[in-house]
């Protein structure tokens, strides 16, 4: 009886020690992407960090408005806090009044946030948005098909040969949008291939421009540009990313991005999955939280 019981006892810690580690039962992406509503609890609440959080009342972003078209709907992923609503939709205003055209939208997050099955480590909080390099001009600008949102594909503005802009594809109104959306000033960064930042630098020799710093080179990012909100004001369980380097981002730290050292295939492996924060078990479940 005594060994059967020491068994139990150790099966107990076992499993113990696998739930601590492993975080909550929603931890998995698929969990997290089957729920198709935001709660209706502490809304605009973002939880967590941009890689391993969750939102609790995000708003839905109508699927086109002016300047602006939301692709890939069939993902489910156009939840976002009320402040990364109103940023895309200022951002397509602005759009319009210059008369550009719309731009057009890719993921921002799904209802409740959490961890993704494809495509994306962060956009968890609710605070993310990835915008296309691709915005229909003033004279074919109209209402796109829901089967052409679905299967469009932005155009990569980088030369796969040399990693250098191509400027066939890469416009002066893709360098004014993404100055108007780094000089928001509830923007923390914005992230762009390393190329893209290198154009952008060379264009702004007097490294003058403020909002430059927060363009950010990243991987991939050579067909989109992702903008990351800060953390709102009230949003208590929310975690910012670390501040910003000091300078512009145009010295050696981009000089790096076209090292040898930098194209190595580990540089690019991710880690797994931190565990996500105690208050997203309630957000996955539905449950009222209790304000802090």
């Amino acid at each position: 009886m005594i060994w059967i019981h020491n068994r139990r006892l150790l099966a107990f810690c076992v499993a113990a020690f696998l739930f601590a580690g492993r975080g909550f039962a929603g931890d998995s992406a698929a969990e997290w992407a089957a729920v198709v509503t935001p709660t209706k609890t502490l809304a605009g609440q973002s939880i967590g960090g941009y890689a391993a959080g969750c939102i609790g009342g995000a708003v839905a972003l109508p699927l086109s408005g002016i300047g602006y078209q939301v692709m890939r709907v069939s993902r489910h992923r156009y939840y976002g806090h009320a402040d990364l609503i109103r940023f895309v939709r200022h951002m397509g205003e602005f759009v319009a009044d210059e008369g550009l055209g719309s731009l057009l939208v890719g993921d921002l997050g799904q209802p409740r946030g959490g961890p993704t099955p494809s495509g994306h480590r962060s956009h968890q909080t609710g605070l993310d948005v990835d915008i296309w390099f691709l915005t229909l001009s003033q004279s074919n600008n109209r209402l796109l098909t829901e089967h052409e949102r679905e299967v469009w594909r932005a155009p990569s503005m980088i030369k796969a040969d040399s990693g250098k802009i191509d400027h066939e594809q890469w416009t002066d109104a893709d360098a004014k949008i993404l100055q108007m959306a780094a000089s928001q000033p509830e923007v923390d960064r914005v992230f762009v291939n390393p190329g893209i930042k290198r154009e952008l630098c060379e264009r702004n020799a007097d490294l003058s421009a403020a909002w430059l710093r927060k363009i950010r080179p990243w991987w991939k990012h050579d067909d989109h540009f992702h903008v990351r909100l800060k953390c709102p004001d009230g949003n208590s369980h929310c975690n910012n990313q670390e501040p910003l380097p000091e300078g512009l981002g145009c010295g050696a730290s981009l000089a790096w991005w076209f090292s040898k050292e930098a194209q190595l295939p580990g540089r690019k492996t991710q880690s797994p999955q931190p565990a996500l924060p105690a208050l997203c078990e309630q957000i996955i479940n539905g449950e009222a939280l209790a304000q802090q």
